[in-house]
Formats: C-alpha cells, sequence, structure tokens
C-alpha cells in the first residue's frame, strides 16, 4: 500500500463512519479540485453512487465557468444538489463592496446555515485539508459546532491512532473532514492517478492559472505556464506561493479565515 492508498483508505473509512453516525448528512461540493476529489471517494466508498444530497452555496458571484462545470457534473453523476442563495442578503444589497469578510458571512456562512436549518442536518462534510490555511490545521476529522455551527478552536479534543469521537451531544452539528491528511500536490497525484476530470480553470492559459476557486470579485490567477496535471506537480514542488495567495478574503486580515470559520464558514 502507498502512499496514496493509505490516504484514499483513510478517507474512505472516515466517509462510511460518519454515514453510519448521521442519519441527517450532506456534503459541501465547491466544484474545486478538493471537494471533487472527496466526491470521487464518496463514490468509491459507497459503490458508485453518493448516498447524501451534496450542497453547493451559490453566492450568485461565481466564476461562471464553475456553475456549468457544476450542472455539467451533476447531470452526468446523477446527483442529488442542493443549491443554496441567500436572496434576502442580495435584496439588501450585499456583494464585496460591503467588505469581502462581510459578504463572505453573509452569502456563504449565512447561507450555509440556513440550509442547516431547512434541512435539519446533523453533520456535513466537507473537503477541506490541513496544510491549505492555517485555521484549518487546527481541525479534527470529526469537528463539534453549536447549534449555530459555530466553532470553538480552542477547545479541539485530540484524535489519536486514528480514534475518532463520533459520540456528540443532542442538537449539536458536527463538521466532517476526510481529507484533513492530504495535501495539494496529493490532491494532484490522486487526480492523476485516479484520471479525476477537473475543471479546465486550473490549468494555464495566457501565463496564468487558478490554485484556488471562488467567487469571481476576489479569486485571481496566480502565473504559471502549467497545462498538464504533471506540470501543476512539478510547479507545486517547486514554488514558495501559497496556495490561496489568489484569494482576497486572505490578504484583508491576517486572520480572515479563523474569524470566519469560528462563525460557520466551510
Amino acid at each position: 500500500m502507498d502512499h496514496l492508498d493509505r490516504l484514499e483508505a483513510e478517507s474512505i473509512y472516515i466517509l462510511r463512519e460518519a454515514y453510519s453516525k448521521f442519519s441527517k448528512i450532506a456534503m459541501l461540493w465547491s466544484i474545486g479540485k478538493d471537494s471533487t476529489v472527496l466526491l470521487w471517494l464518496v463514490k468509491k466508498a459507497f459503490f458508485g453512487h453518493c448516498p447524501f444530497p451534496l450542497i453547493h452555496i451559490d453566492t450568485t458571484y461565481k466564476i461562471p465557468e464553475m456553475i456549468k462545470y457544476r450542472d455539467k457534473l451533476a447531470k452526468e453523476y446523477n446527483l442529488d444538489l442542493i443549491v443554496h442563495i441567500n436572496e434576502e442578503a442580495l435584496k439588501q444589497g450585499m456583494g464585496p463592496e460591503k467588505g469581502r469578510l462581510v459578504c463572505c458571512k453573509a452569502l456563504k456562512t449565512d447561507a450555509l446555515q440556513q440550509v442547516i436549518n431547512k434541512y435539519k442536518f446533523e453533520a456535513l462534510i466537507l473537503g477541506i485539508r490541513r496544510d491549505e490555511e492555517g485555521s484549518r490545521s487546527k481541525e479534527r476529522f470529526f469537528s463539534l459546532r453549536n447549534e449555530d455551527s459555530e466553532w470553538d478552536y480552542t477547545n479541539q479534543p485530540p484524535e489519536f491512532w486514528n480514534q475518532f469521537n463520533t459520540d456528540f451531544p443532542k442538537g449539536s452539528h458536527v463538521r466532517v473532514h476526510p481529507l484533513l491528511n492530504w495535501t495539494e500536490i496529493d490532491i494532484w497525484m490522486y487526480i492523476k492517478r485516479e484520471n479525476i476530470p477537473v475543471i479546465d480553470l486550473y490549468f494555464a492559459k495566457n501565463g496564468k492559472r487558478y490554485r484556488s476557486l471562488g467567487c469571481a470579485p476576489c479569486t485571481f490567477p496566480v502565473e504559471s505556464n502549467a497545462t498538464t496535471i504533471d506540470e501543476i506537480i512539478e510547479e507545486l514542488k517547486n514554488t514558495k506561493i501559497n496556495e490561496r495567495a489568489g484569494r482576497a478574503q486572505d490578504q484583508e486580515d491576517a486572520y480572515a479565515m479563523q474569524k470566519l470559520r469560528k462563525e460557520g464558514y466551510m
């Protein structure tokens, strides 16, 4: 069993464990590389199909190619896809010009909480990784939230020797993170090995490509000539640029993501 086999086995184990523990569970799908790999692992874990709904929080500001790709893949995979928009916030004029952190909270965090409340989800599966961003390195595979999805990052239980806590107080909300031990390079190596289809925004055009995907006004490509998966992997082995360097909300505040995630952000 090689490195990718071990990561795959761990993720599938966590997915199956979560599905067996929570009767109302769903998975967040951003259309990015990580959540698309996670969807692939779900299909492996459950013998070719996805047994729970996928949630896409649509801010209406996403890069247009992402929405086209979402709809194409949802149809091909016959996914039970919940698309939710915080219509009330948009009616009140919410947008990036109000401040990127304010906008993220309204159009992503609050929108997600609306979905959780509407469908009574006990747990959500997310494709976050520890190496991607500082606050995510504090996460656990099974991460307790309160009933409003707020996260106390100062009070995280240990998960030694792959012993995961899956017994939580009634009324609490849990985030499940099967990709926590993966790195960005692991993701791309697995995409190559499994021949997983990903959106072509990740591949360079005119000397630029996206490493992280989000809303069009707040997400920018990085300089790159990598047009193939092999070239992306080689580039990542040598770069010193942060994966989220093109995400404007991360630059607005040194602790931007920690503040957002404390309040229930992905």
